[in-house]
Formats: C-alpha cells, structure tokens, sequence
C-alpha cells in the first residue's frame, strides 16, 4: 500500500510539472523515457525515441539560417522545454565557452558531437582560420550534426568525422592522412563522449603527438555520470604533466545533481 501512495505521488508530480510546462526536468516523461533507455544510449549515443532528430527539425523551425547563437538558444530551448538532451548544456557550455576564449585555438578536436551543440558553441568563439573537428560514433548522429552546423552556416568552421579514436587506428589514420593531423597540431581537446574511454583516448592523442606545451583538454561529465579512471589520472599528474582546474557545476539542464568538469593544461609533452 505505501509503494502504491508512492508511486501515485510520482505520477502526480510528474502531470503537475507537465502541465506547468515541464519546469522540473526529471519530472518530465522525456527524462524517465531516457532513464529507461540507459543501455541503447551507452552503446548507440541515441535515446531511441526520436529526439534528436526531432531536435534537429525544432532547430531548423526555430532558428533562422546562417545565425549561430540562434541554433544554438534553439536546442536549449528544446531541451529544457521539449525532451532532455545529452549535450553540455548552458551551464557547462559557459565553462567551455570562457576556456575557448583564453586559449583561442586554431585548431581543436571535439570526441563527441551528439547533435552539433558543443561544436556550434565552440564555432562561434574560435579566432579567424579557427577550425573545429568533432569525431562522431554514431552516423546518425553525425548526420543531424552536419546538419545543424550547416543550417547555422558553420560548415567553414567544424568538420564532423564519423568514427572513434580507439578504433584501432582508423579514425586517427584519417585525421592524419585526410585532415592534415600532425606533432603539435592541437591547441584545445574538448571530451564528451563515452565515459570509459576518456582516459584511454587521451593517451592515444598524446601517442600521436598531436598535442602540444599549452594544450588544454576540457572534460565534461567527470562527476556524473564519471569518469574515475581520468580523474584519478590528471589527480596524480597535477603539477607534473597537467595542471587542472576543476569547475564544480551541474548535470545539464538542471540543478540537482552537481557535475564537475575538469579543464587541464599540459605543462610538459
């Protein structure tokens, strides 16, 4: 009996935010349906409903052609008041933005493009020449990102390559063999994709030399969902290889739940 109160309390919280409009995001169908939906998004990057795509056409509807900031308010827009979305949110795009600014890099490779909203973000702070090329696992998001980026008239500043740096090499062949990555090349990593793999994708970049004195890496998610293997890593390099700055913030689209995202610069390559 006390489960069944319990339960009909959460589904009364859950149609008064419905009709206030979905101001609580984890009291809003879109949220619990991604809840549900955790291991087709661990191994796909997708929810499997159909929101990212119906984010990409919200964004178009929304957002005039050719305007960055427009896009870029628009898949907020549709996150807070349509279906949660993954992406680094406004919150943390902030922390991203202000890194971007301090080291205006020509140059930054993004793991993780989800829907195009990070490297849209980032498209818009980079300095004259500045390129950005966001690696993408999953085709179908990759495709709805080249769109967006294309609709918001950044295709002269982001590339979108389909694949992963731990494929065994592929990813990193093409990087080197078609978009001209080389020793030094990169002044700005941002990771957003597969948790697991932040720690070991960093150390492929830094195999390949692709970094340089000066390079900064922004991870997102490091508190939540985590990334314990990085952390622990750029914990016992502080002051040796990596200085860190870690940004205590929150999970996007929300202030519940903190998260942190730590911004490092390497010291020594």
């Amino acid at each position: 009996m006390v489960l069944l109160y319990i339960v009909c309390g959460v589904i009364g919280l859950i149609v008064l935010n419905t009709l206030l409009g979905g101001p609580v995001p984890f009291l809003r169908w879109s949220f619990l349906r991604m809840l549900f939906s955790m291991k087709h998004l661990m191994s796909e990057w997708q929810v499997g409903d159909g929101r990212e795509e119906a984010a990409a056409s919200y964004v178009i509807a929304h957002a005039p052609a050719g305007n960055i900031d427009s896009a870029v308010a628009a898949i907020d827009q549709y996150a807070y008041r349509q279906k949660f979305l993954i992406n680094v949110g406004d919150e943390k795009g902030a922390i991203l933005d202000a890194a971007i600014d301090r080291v205006k890099p020509r140059r930054m490779l993004e793991l993780g493009a989800y829907v195009g909203y990070s490297a849209l973000r980032a498209a818009r702070r980079l300095p004259v020449g500045g390129h950005v090329f966001s690696v993408e696992f999953n085709p179908a998001n990759a495709a709805i990102a080249r769109r967006l980026i294309n609709h918001a008239g950044a295709a002269d500043r982001v590339t979108v390559v389909v694949g992963s740096i731990g494929d065994g090499g592929k990813t990193v062949k093409a990087l080197q063999e078609e978009y001209g990555f080389k020793p030094g090349c990169l002044d700005f990593v941002f990771i957003d994709h597969a948790k697991e793999a932040y720690l070991s994708d960093l150390q492929r970049i830094l195999e390949a030399g692709w970094l340089h004195e000066g390079s900064v890496v922004v991870a997102d998610n490091v508190g939540f969902p985590g990334a314990p293997d990085y952390k622990a890593y750029m914990e016992a390099e502080e002051g040796k290889r990596w200085q860190t700055k870690t940004h205590k913030t929150h999970v996007e689209y929300q202030k519940l739940i903190p998260d942190l995202v730590l911004e490092s610069r390497l010291t020594s390559v």
